[in-house]
């Protein structure tokens, strides 16, 4: 089996190219996912959120209020690693179970992790895939996918590692700027280099 990294940018095409990955066979999971489940209600991560950041994070229906942490998080870097110092652990922890746990005739397995290279995780993976995509094409759909103005999406976005430093450290890289179908060949292509080089890791 040979395992990969799909990160990028915020907005950049991410799960999008997970979707066509597992549809062509891979096994996948979405550390955006995981990284709901560890702050969902009646976890030890929800409780440490809401002792760090207080109520104002709650919604009325006792779940968090993401908007608002969203708003605390990307506005001061201290309150940002406090939140990724809950999530990341819980997050790495279940991939590496879930790696461990795939059946032997599995060939390629793909793990969505945003921050990747953020959190220094690059070296866990056979390959890397970087999705990217032009910084104006990815400040638009952030604001019409979440709703933020332009400034929040500003703020997200330069919370990351910039796309350019990103790319650099790619394996592969699958631009997203094009039509559906352009972005489907680019991630048959890697999808079948991946499938090649199995056992050349």
């Amino acid at each position: 089996m040979v395992n990969a990294a799909l990160t990028g940018g915020i907005a950049t095409g991410k799960s999008y190219c997970l979707s066509r990955f597992l549809a062509l066979g891979a096994a996948v999971i979405d550390a955006d996912r995981l990284a709901r489940d560890a702050v969902a209600p009646g976890t030890s991560g929800f409780t440490r959120v809401v002792d760090r950041f207080g109520a104002s994070v709650l919604a009325p229906d006792g779940t968090l209020n993401r908007q608002a942490l969203g708003r605390i998080v990307f506005a001061d870097a201290g309150a940002r690693a406090a939140l990724e110092a809950i999530i990341h652990p819980y997050v790495y922890e279940h991939i590496t179970q879930w790696l461990a746990a795939l059946p032997s005739a599995t060939l390629v397995a793909i793990a969505d992790i945003p921050l990747l290279f953020e959190t220094g995780r690059r070296y866990n993976f056979d390959r890397v895939i970087v999705c990217a995509c032009d910084p104006a094409v990815q400040l638009q759909r952030l604001m019409a996918r979440n709703g933020l103005s332009e400034a929040d999406a500003r703020a997200r976005i330069s919370a990351q590692m910039p796309i350019e430093k990103k790319v650099a450290l790619a394996d592969f890289v699958i631009r997203t700027d094009g039509s559906f179908s352009d972005t489907d060949r680019a991630v048959d292509e890697v999808f079948a280099h991946l499938l090649r080089t199995r056992g050349q890791t």
